[in-house]
């Protein structure tokens, strides 16, 4: 065998070995989640396999959920860190900080959070300088911006109903948005606190007395009542603005955010690079790119609201 055949034989057999090894092993992922509503495990899973993982072969995940019981993820939280994962995938910011209250060594892709360094995640989003990297939405700067919409669709609405989850930390960011743009948008926000299903009804009830002409959800736990909050509000005869597709297709008016499947699918792309290898502190946080505007013309049409052509133009889904 000639010299250069036998390196290209040599080299093709370890790149060869290189990928058997890859695939023989297997690697473990736990994902942290307040609920299973909050994130996007098809989308997730998804992903991984594009990027060469199948679980039975490869891959297994883990999913452990505190059912919007909040006070229970440290506690799940520790209870992961004992089966040492390759990697935890931390759900949203209470997802987040229990699991970084537990170990700062196993690497943590925070998944979708509203501002990292707000929270103090991180302290650089280019340069995270410790064991968690992952993904925001900016949930805590585009809360005007979706006001803003809301307003477009119905220009005379002044009282903004502001739904919002206590415990959630980054509810204050989004609500200061919204109280500093409030002259410029023309309105007068009110914040309504709510935990549960039950809550979320004596909130409407409480709104309605208040006299307002819309509801605004905010991010964070709030996607654990999406749905729930635009079907009521509708029935209430309240325009709202919620968080995702699936809010609107269960009759709420409309919903601006970023792309949760794009976030997932980024996700995933940490998760993969931290699997190969890369140490989270080289994983800077990654922004949204692409923001999605769903409005349901059928809601519209039983608040009596007709839909702007502007507007329905710039629509990424429009549910009839």
């Amino acid at each position: 065998m000639r010299r250069r055949e036998f390196l290209s034989f040599v080299g093709g057999a370890l790149a060869c070995g290189s990928r058997d090894a890859f695939a023989q092993q297997i690697y473990r992922v736990a994902v942290l989640t307040p609920s299973q509503t909050q994130w996007q495990p098809r989308t997730f899973r998804d992903a991984l396999l594009e990027l060469g993982y199948r679980e039975g072969v490869n891959l297994r995940i883990d999913v452990v959920s505190s059912e919007n019981e909040l006070d229970r993820l440290p506690r799940l939280a520790a209870d992961l860190v004992t089966t040492r994962p390759d990697v935890i995938v931390a759900v949203n910011t209470p997802g987040t900080r229990a699991a970084m209250s537990v170990t700062s060594t196993i690497p943590i892709v925070a998944g979708v959070v509203a501002d990292p360094v707000f929270l103090g995640i991180v302290r650089n989003i280019a340069k995270p300088e410790g064991n968690v990297t992952g993904v925001a939405n900016l949930a805590g700067e585009i809360t005007s911006k979706r006001i803003a919409l809301l307003k477009e669709m119905v220009p005379s609405a002044r009282r903004i109903a502001i739904f919002m989850h206590p415990d959630e930390p980054i509810s204050d960011l989004q609500i200061k948005d919204a109280e500093k743009n409030a002259a410029a948008l023309g309105i007068e926000p009110r914040a309504f606190a709510m935990r549960s299903s039950e809550d979320l009804k004596r909130a409407l009830q409480e709104a309605v007395q208040w006299n307002a002409e819309a509801v605004v959800r905010l991010a964070g736990q709030g996607f654990a009542l999406g749905a729930e909050t635009g079907r009521l509000a509708t029935q209430d005869g309240l325009p709202s603005m919620l968080l995702q597709r699936r809010d609107v297709e269960a009759g709420g008016l409309m919903s601006y955010f970023a792309d949760q499947r794009e976030l997932w699918r980024r996700a995933a792309a940490q998760v993969d690079r931290l699997l190969r290898g890369t140490s989270p502190r080289d994983l800077p946080f990654e922004l949204p790119t692409r923001f999605e505007l769903a409005i349901n013309l059928k809601t519209a049409k039983t608040l009596g609201l007709g839909v702007p052509p502007s507007l329905l133009a710039r629509a990424d889904d429009v549910i009839e």
